[in-house]
């Protein structure tokens, strides 16, 4: 292992070692995967580790669903539906106006300037997009 890793690098690896770890000791302890079966033979062998990871796979499930906020079904398509997404035009419109106002706070600021830079980039983004200032879309930023 690199010496030189980053601290949050060192914690995510170990983190991803620590399951496979538990997952090992769960499988040796609780599902028998070196006791239930003595044999020599390599295709029972892979044939008896297969049968206790698909084991491990049941509990691992109903854990999951228990725990994890992503498997709560519709709840959490509801909660996703609710969340509308912005259309292009839109985030563009804010991320400018937020800009503008930032750039109200500088002595040096050209209000006609900037309202012209600004009403240049929305329209440019209306026409990419098909619509045009004239379908009630107001551009000014000032």
């Amino acid at each position: 292992m690199p010496v030189d890793l980053a601290n949050d690098e060192i914690i995510r690896i170990y983190g991803k070692r620590w399951d496979i770890e538990v997952f090992f000791k769960m499988a040796i302890q609780h599902l028998k995967l070196a006791k239930e079966i003595q044999c020599r033979d390599f295709d029972a062998l892979i044939a008896h580790t297969s049968i206790v990871f698909m084991r491990y796979m049941f509990p691992a499930y109903q854990c999951r669903i228990e725990t994890d906020h992503r498997t709560f079904g519709d709840l959490f398509y509801a909660c996703c539906d609710e969340m509308a997404d912005i259309s292009f035009v839109e985030a563009l419109y804010r991320i400018l106006t937020l800009a503008g106002e930032r750039l109200k706070e500088f002595a040096s600021y050209c209000e006609k300037t900037a309202s012209a830079i600004f009403d240049a980039i929305i329209g440019t983004a209306l026409q990419y997009i098909g619509l045009s200032k004239s379908n009630g879309v107001t551009t000014a930023f000032a």
